[in-house]
């Protein structure tokens, strides 16, 4: 607005090479470390990188154009080159990392995922149905990479006895159904006459 930005071009095109080289160097590094350690965080930290370096690369292009353009009709051009890519990019990279700040927010908050939710809820039922429980109660979380599942069974009052390993069977059939068996799950299946202790 007050007449843009006089920039040497010659230098501007130096230090974004460089720092695009950079950028994309650590991009790669970042998402090849992640390939084994899985985290939202190093996974948001590479996004960023990926965000400078393209950021980078626009700026680089614009100032190959505006030296270009000296010493040419065209030259007048050159104050406003810096500032209005820079506009635009911002543009394209400010909604970038929205999905995953809203799904971060969401492992804080121990908001339930839907389709978890719903996963576990079909496998309850067919449980319930296969076995003549009565209910079931489920509370499923997301926190980090971690999932807990609840699952409380209430059984008829004055049913028939079974052996621990009868109930053992059941919560290894309810496992497999889940899916999903590893450090990151944590499941927790409890079969009670009490639904109080379902609550």
């Amino acid at each position: 607005m007050a007449g843009g930005r006089p920039l040497a071009f010659d230098h501007a095109i130096a230090y974004a090479a460089v720092t695009v080289l950079a950028a994309v160097g650590m991009t790669i590094f970042g998402t090849s470390a992640n390939r084994t350690l899985n985290s939202a965080f190093l996974a948001l930290d590479a996004r960023a990188w990926l965000m400078s370096a393209l950021l980078t690369a626009a700026l680089l292009v614009a100032f190959i154009f505006g030296y270009l353009i000296q010493d040419t009709p065209m030259a007048w051009l050159s104050p406003y080159i810096d500032p209005a890519v820079l506009a635009m990019v911002c543009i394209v990279v400010i909604p970038m990392p929205i999905g995953t700040v809203r799904q971060a927010l969401a492992d804080v908050l121990l908001v339930t995922p839907a389709d978890l939710k719903q996963h576990v809820d079909e496998i309850a039922q067919e449980i319930v149905r296969r076995y003549g429980f009565i209910s079931y109660r489920a509370y499923v979380a997301r926190v980090g990479r971690g999932r807990q599942i609840e699952l409380y069974f209430i059984v008829p009052a004055g049913g028939p006895p079974k052996r621990s390993e009868d109930w053992d069977l059941i919560r290894d059939d309810i496992g497999e159904a889940i899916g999903g068996e590893g450090p990151d799950r944590w499941l927790t299946i409890v079969f009670t006459t009490d639904p109080e202790w379902a609550e």
